[in-house]
Parts: C-alpha cells; sequence; structure tokens
C-alpha cells in the first residue's frame, strides 16, 4: 500500500509544493494517520503513526526512515480507521466494524501492548471518527443507536463514557456518519465538539458548545439525498468551520463537496472559489470529493499561526483556499437500514 502524505496548499504558493510517495509494502488499506513530534534518540524528531485493514500500525520516527510494522491488537482481524498519536510512544487507535468490531485502544509504549480501551455490543454501534487535543482528553463518534448518534469521550485518557443524547437532534431516515477517513468529528476549544453526517436528507454538522451536554443540528450545502453522499470530514480555526465531502459514487463530480461556517453567523456557506490542484510529483486524475481531510489541513487561528508545518503565515478566506485532491479506495460506514454503503 503507498503512504501518500497531503497538505494543504494555499494558492499563491500551489504548484511550487511537490509530493511524496512512499510504499508500506502491506497489504493494507491505510486510514489512519498522525503526525506528531517528539525526542528520538535524543534529538527532535517528526513522527509519523498509520493503521489500516488487517490489523495494521506503521511509525516512522524520519522522513527518511522506513516504515516499521508495529505489533497491534486483535490478530489481524480489525480494521483500524484512525489513529491518534502523541510522541514515539503514545497512541490511540479506533477500529471500525459491526458490534464490537468497533473498539478503541490505547498504547503507552510505543505498541509493545495495548490496551482495550472501550467496546460495545449495541445494535447499531460502528465506531467513525476519533479526535483527540491532548493525551487524556479525546472523543469518538458512533453511527446511530436508538435512533440517536453516539459519542464518546475520555478526560483522562483512560476511561470512556457515554455524552447525554437526551438533548440530541434524532437522526433523519438513512442518516449516518462516513468512517473511511476518521475525521468526521472534530474538537474546537475543549468545550465545542463537531461532527459531520450523510446518507440522509440532507448532510448536517452536529454542534456541541458545552462538551456534549447538549446539541443543535445545522444543514448544510454539501450533497445529500442518498447513502452515499455526505460530510466525510471536518474541521475547524480561525472562527471558522469547514465541512467537505460530496459523493464517493460521483468521484468526478465537484458539486457539494466543500462548505464552511462562520462562527457566529450560525449558517454555512459554500466557498466562492475552490479549485481542484494536482499536485506536482504526482499522476492521476483530480477528483470533486476530498478525504482524510484534518488528517492533513491546518486551518490558522487568530494569530495567523498553523498547525504541524506553519503552512500558513497569516489567517486566508476561504475563497482563497485550495484543497488537493485524496482517492484512496472508496469505503464507508453504513448508516442504520443502508448495509451497502460500504464500498470496496
Amino acid at each position: 500500500m503507498r503512504l501518500v502524505f497531503f497538505l494543504l496548499v494555499l494558492c499563491p504558493n500551489a504548484l511550487g509544493q511537490w509530493w511524496s510517495v512512499q510504499t508500506s509494502g502491506l497489504p493494507s488499506n491505510l486510514r489512519g494517520i498522525s503526525v506528531t513530534n517528539g525526542r528520538v534518540n535524543g534529538k527532535q524528531s517528526l513522527i509519523v503513526w498509520a493503521s489500516g485493514s488487517h490489523g495494521v500500525i506503521l511509525r516512522s520516527t524520519d522522513k527518511r526512515s522506513p516504515w516499521n510494522l508495529l505489533g497491534g491488537p486483535g490478530g489481524g482481524d480489525l480494521d483500524f480507521r484512525d489513529i491518534e498519536a502523541f510522541g514515539e510512544d503514545t497512541a490511540y487507535v479506533m477500529s471500525s466494524g459491526e458490534g464490537d468490531k468497533s473498539r478503541i485502544y490505547k498504547t503507552t509504549d510505543g505498541s509493545k501492548t495495548w490496551k482495550l480501551q472501550y467496546s460495545d455490543q449495541r445494535r447499531g454501534f460502528f465506531l467513525d471518527s476519533l479526535a483527540c487535543d491532548s493525551k487524556i482528553h479525546c472523543v469518538a463518534l458512533s453511527d446511530p443507536v436508538d435512533g440517536k448518534f453516539l459519542v464518546l469521550s475520555t478526560n483522562d485518557g483512560e476511561r470512556w463514557k457515554e455524552l447525554p443524547r437526551d438533548k440530541m437532534p434524532d437522526v433523519l431516515n438513512g442518516e449516518g456518519a462516513f468512517a473511511a477517513s476518521g475525521t468526521a468529528i472534530a474538537l474546537c476549544g475543549h468545550d465545542h465538539i463537531y461532527f459531520g453526517t450523510g446518507g440522509g436528507r440532507v448532510a448536517r454538522v452536529f454542534h456541541s458548545k458545552d462538551s456534549g451536554r447538549s446539541w443543535t443540528a445545522v444543514e448544510t450545502p454539501i450533497a445529500g439525498g442518498n447513502a452515499s453522499r455526505g460530510i466525510f470530514s471536518v474541521a475547524c480555526g480561525a472562527d471558522l468551520l469547514v465541512a467537505v465531502g460530496g459523493d464517493y459514487k460521483e468521484p468526478g463530480s465537484a458539486q457539494g463537496t466543500a462548505a464552511y461556517y462562520a462562527l457566529g453567523t450560525h449558517r454555512f456557506s459554500e466557498p466562492e472559489r475552490c479549485e481542484l490542484l494536482r499536485p506536482r510529483g504526482l499522476g492521476g486524475r483530480p477528483e470533486g470529493d476530498y478525504r482524510a481531510f484534518q488528517k492533513s489541513l491546518h486551518l490558522p487561528d487568530k494569530t495567523g499561526k498553523v498547525g504541524p508545518g506553519k503552512i500558513a503565515s497569516r489567517p486566508v478566506k476561504p475563497s482563497s483556499w485550495a484543497f488537493p485532491p485524496f482517492s484512496p479506495a472508496r469505503e464507508s460506514a453504513r448508516p442504520r437500514a443502508q448495509p451497502e454503503r460500504r464500498v470496496e
């Protein structure tokens, strides 16, 4: 399986960006990626973790070093759709699947041992996405259980609890979340949680401003109306929330693939200009839907600073963004009553 590193590129510098393709040599469909910093052999280093099907977990401690296959939990039977790492030793990994195939594990010794932290056998339970903003504070999203989405949270890095659902809107007919990228949920400050949906009449974004005690749901311009359409990924920063998605059965369409939400306006808008670029160094035809978005996107904050890599030096408006194409094997989580939504 090839590993392709994607970065958000700003229009003025887009043509100067070169991308690198690396090969893991493993028969795995890689879905999760987490980039972190840490000290390796006494030196500060970029550390990258990746995860995928057949229980594969990889780690590289230097951009020039080979990928190391780590011992993962589950004996090769699990599909690890998301991973969140902190340095060389600590990581959470999330598997997706029906019932107890959906699990959350944690390692604190660089994958020598893994502790099962959460699983569930209730009908409809299917983990889609994991997000952390520290070693101890994380949230995870499941497809609807008993008519409402299920959000898990940990505040100590050890114990996970189900957040209240009595003040969460009911799901639409066929509505679920997509697990292909592991980025359907985002933490935006300690108290704010957002997640995106699809498969229903419209694609919606759910928001809690009180750490999951209450929720609202907003309709978006992202493509909706059938099981293959919806929001695949969300990210936040600089008083903006961005949602990307589309129709994974129509990858050439650019209709309804991106929207942004200016916090405080209470409505979503489509970007004035959202270009599809083919990065230098990669072949292939640009496509209209966007995947694994938050893993590669770091939106600037109010000061203009961004996350790892410091790609931008100033805040940018949505009209000046350009998004790289991304086309992994198209597979998504199944919303309830839509058993055919996962596509190999």
